[in-house]
């Protein structure tokens, strides 16, 4: 194992699992600048955290294992998550590889538990919203599974090491396809972060809640996981467009000197999208969505007509 390979693991690890909470609080300070106020710091999601992690969970009368162990499964599924999105064409396999299509299914996983656990308690938001959750996710999975398709022809793997050491220097970008697939992946990361146009993690009215609906009924260190859940998601998430969707250098150093500054300036860009464009309407969101899929079709069509 080479020392690269081993800084890469480790800034994934540190990175994914400890440093996660920094994307999403990055997010609201940058919110809070361009709309004039002072807002929280970066270091909130921490502090949340804390608070979370020293109360006591809540037991709903009535409900079974399954309320009980989705916050821990949707912690372990993330973990997954972050060990198989590469952040180098030399980051270590961890015993689990770096499959493209293997993340699209753990992702689904944890959403599949957060599901079930929304039925489970019987809660009317809740189950609005994981209603709503599980309608977009099946927009936003369509565009990502073609989408990373685009990419693994490209590349001729669906291993995400090949596929960054393949459209590293820029040479693929001639070609129309790791565009197409860059769009249509945006719209996904937007969906799949849970940010403006397609829900507002900073709502508070249960009638309009998405992927805060299903956490209505936990608290306590249950709640707190499922912070945390979603800032390694936005880490997840914002990760993969980085390495894989984004122009990126040839040289490993590089590629991880690159991470961090391309991160942030991934976070301001969200935290423009959400101070300027309107949430959409939820029936609104699978045309969207939809356009995202066509887009990635369009990048298979035109991987398709250049061979």
């Amino acid at each position: 194992m080479s020392s690269y390979s081993v800084i890469s693991g480790i800034i994934q690890l540190v990175g994914g699992i400890l440093l996660c909470p920094l994307l999403p609080g990055l997010i609201q300070k940058v919110k809070a600048i361009l709309q004039g106020r002072q807002g929280p710091d970066i270091f909130q999601p921490y502090r949340e955290l804390r608070r979370l992690w020293g109360k006591s969970t809540v037991k709903v009368e009535g409900t079974t294992f399954i309320y009980q162990l989705a916050p821990s499964i949707a912690c372990a599924v993330m973990v997954m998550a972050v060990l198989i999105v590469p952040i180098s064409n030399v980051s270590p396999s961890w015993g689990i590889g770096h499959d493209a299509f293997l993340l699209v299914g753990i992702i689904a996983l944890g959403r599949f538990f957060m599901i079930g656990a929304a039925w489970d308690t019987q809660n009317g938001f809740g189950l609005m919203g994981a209603s709503r959750d599980g309608t977009i996710s099946i927009f936003a999975e369509a565009a990502l599974v073609l989408s990373l398709t685009a990419c693994a022809l490209e590349s001729g793997s669906s291993d995400l090491r090949v596929i960054i050491q393949s459209s590293a220097g820029g040479g693929d970008w001639a070609s129309p396809v790791l565009p197409l697939a860059l769009m249509a992946f945006c719209l996904v990361a937007l969906a799949e972060v849970g940010r403006q146009p397609i829900d507002n993690p900073d709502t508070h009215l249960e009638l309009t809640m998405i992927h805060e609906g299903p956490l209505l009924e936990y608290a306590g260190r249950d709640l707190a996981y499922l912070q945390w859940n979603a800032s390694a998601r936005h880490w997840v998430v914002l990760t993969l467009m980085v390495e894989v969707f984004l122009p990126h250098a040839k040289s490993t150093l590089l590629q991880l000197v690159a991470l961090p500054v391309e991160l942030i300036i991934l976070c301001i860009v969200i935290a423009t999208i959400e101070t300027v464009i309107v949430k959409m309407r939820v029936l609104v969101v699978p045309r969207l969505l939809g356009i995202g899929t066509l887009t990635a079709l369009m990048a298979i069509v035109a991987w398709k007509m250049a061979l």
